[in-house]
């Protein structure tokens, strides 16, 4: 079975390395975009079975992102986990309950936290 593929929408540079390397190593196949126009042109030029989102970033923020691919009948379907600093519990409630994201994940978190959330969420788009 072919490694799994994920975008991985994150702004900062050095924290998109260390996330890209860890999920390497856990053998997913990883594409380090930094911004979220960088995400959505990624998105139409290959296909990908996750999303992960950094919801704070410059110029598009990752809620901007995640509603674009709502609207495009392509991008839908794909699960996406969110990744905020934003840890309040409303905003948790707006990610899961109101945007419906497949998970939410606040920093500061470990890499083996992310790669935990990207196996719950693929294992349940398999089960559903």
């Amino acid at each position: 079975m072919a490694n799994k593929k994920i975008l991985l929408v994150e702004d900062d540079p050095n924290f998109g390395t260390v996330l890209k390397d860890y999920l390497a190593m856990n053998d997913y196949d990883v594409e380090h975009t930094k911004d979220g126009l960088e995400g959505l042109i990624a998105f139409k030029n290959d296909d990908f079975d996750i999303c992960i989102l950094d919801v704070m970033m410059p110029d598009m923020d990752g809620w901007e992102v995640f509603k674009r691919m709502r609207d495009d009948d392509e991008m839908k379907v794909i699960p996406v986990i969110v990744v905020t600093a934003k840890a309040q519990s409303i905003d948790k409630v707006l990610g899961l309950h109101i945007a419906k994201v497949d998970d939410y994940v606040t920093k500061p978190f470990g890499p083996s936290e992310l790669a935990n959330s990207v196996k719950r969420v693929l294992q349940k788009r398999v089960v559903v």
